[in-house]
């Protein structure tokens, strides 16, 4: 028998493709003398067309009735349709035409946000510029030395200005000159301002209805001002305040204390009264200036107790007549103490002539007698400087006194005065303000 080529295999007959419901066929072998003749293995697939070949029980032993209710509930089963064209398809399209696309939305919202923001820039351009040259009117129609700060309320401020009427604009100028002080900052927030323009790029005026502000006077400005950096002002209840430090007085530094009584005068004015005004010259002596009995130079406790320690001292006040007048000692006690120590310690340390010493006004008996007051310590050319030093001399040196300008048209008037931790506030109100040229 002729045998096949190890290279070229058998080959198989095309066999025609089988239906798809039907099974498929069992290829046959083509006999060769390897054939076996042993019988072929059963085919699954055979079995399983032949099961669909008669009716199939789903329940074995089941009623026919209960089968038949079960067939009728169950819907008959219908192929699904794929087709682009359905209804699916047809609502889909109608939804794409009746709403734009993401990318079209995220577009038109950057665009509106863009158109917003430039909208914005340039609003606050145009305010930046409105108070730029707001500051430079008031500065020169004021007259003031510093430029002050002008912030204008609300927004938009366009929308404000075509409509010629502005919310808020508050203004603080610093270094306002008043009198002999300089106020430190002067703020006022103008409500409800009518312009009065031609367009929006020409402002003649402003009319301002209703205005509230405040002025400080600051205890550092009255410190450099007032006390030439040698006297310090601190607040002493809501209306006084007081002034401690040293005043040079014939090349003598000397401890000034005193107290200024703050309250309004008027409508536009701050008045001060100064009062309790005390040079101490050491432990020495102190100095009140003005005219009643308690006023002039006197010695302290200190200095008078010491007269009973210090035999000099009293010597030289007891050779005085004049003193010894004034401290009512007989003048055969007097004659008894300067010729005897023990005597003299016996006068002078007496509680009465303690309380005499401290009642003499040692300025009366400066021109006459300035050996004896050279004696205790004090030198006629101080004595000269303090008699000439008077209470108003003094009190107008610490006066905090001033006056606010009065506007060109309208009313400013103070509200309240009030002493604080940083210095003096006062509030203040106006009306019927204008600026510019209307």
């Amino acid at each position: 028998m002729r045998t096949p080529h190890p290279h070229q295999p058998h080959a198989r007959p095309r066999q025609p493709h089988p239906h798809p419901h039907e099974p498929h066929p069992r290829p046959q072998e083509p006999y060769s003398r390897f054939h076996d003749p042993s019988p072929a293995p059963r085919d699954p697939y055979e079995e399983l067309g032949a099961l669909d070949d008669g009716p199939v029980e789903e329940f074995p032993g089941a009623d026919a009735t209960v089968r038949r209710e079960r067939q009728e509930e169950e819907p008959e089963w219908t192929a699904p349709d794929h087709r682009r064209g359905g209804r699916s398809g047809r609502r889909r399209r109608r939804t794409r035409k009746r709403f734009p696309g993401p990318a079209f939305v995220v577009k038109a919202v950057v665009g509106l946000t863009a158109l917003a923001a430039f909208a914005a820039l340039a609003d606050r351009w145009a305010l930046l510029y409105a108070q730029h040259r707001a500051a430079e009117s008031l500065k020169e129609q004021l007259g003031l030395t510093a430029t002050p700060e002008v912030e204008i309320g609300g927004f938009p401020f366009l929308t404000q200005l075509a409509h010629g009427r502005l919310e808020s604009v508050r203004v603080t100028v610093p270094d306002v000159a008043a009198d002999r002080v300089s106020l430190a900052k002067v703020t006022a927030t103008a409500h409800d301002i009518r312009l009065d323009t031609d367009g929006l790029t020409s402002v003649r005026g402003a009319h301002v209805p209703r205005l509230d502000g405040e002025v400080l006077l600051s205890f550092a400005d009255l410190d450099r001002e007032l006390g030439a950096s040698q006297v310090r002002f601190t607040g002493d209840g809501h209306d006084r305040v007081q002034a401690r430090g040293t005043l040079p007085v014939a090349g003598h530094d000397l401890r000034l204390r005193a107290r200024a009584t703050i309250q309004r005068q008027g409508e536009r004015g701050v008045a001060t009264r100064i009062g309790g005004i005390r040079l101490d010259i050491g432990d020495l002596a102190t100095y009140r200036p003005g005219t009643r009995a308690s006023d002039g130079l006197h010695l302290t406790p200190k200095a008078s107790a010491d007269l009973a320690r210090e035999t000099r001292k009293a010597k030289a006040l007891l050779s005085v007549p004049a003193i010894v007048r004034r401290l009512g000692v007989p003048e055969t006690t007097v004659r008894a103490a300067l010729s005897d120590d023990g005597e003299l310690a016996e006068v002078t340390g007496s509680p009465r002539f303690a309380r005499q010493a401290r009642s003499l006004n040692l300025i009366d008996l400066a021109a006459d007698h300035p050996e004896a007051l050279r004696a205790l310590g004090l030198e006629p050319g101080l004595l000269d400087a303090l008699s000439r030093l008077t209470r108003p001399a003094l009190a107008d040196r610490l006066s905090l006194a001033f006056e606010l300008p009065e506007p060109p048209h309208g009313n400013v008037r103070l509200r309240s005065v009030r002493v604080e931790q940083d210095g003096i506030r006062v509030r203040l109100s106006g009306s019927g303000l204008a600026v510019g040229g209307s």
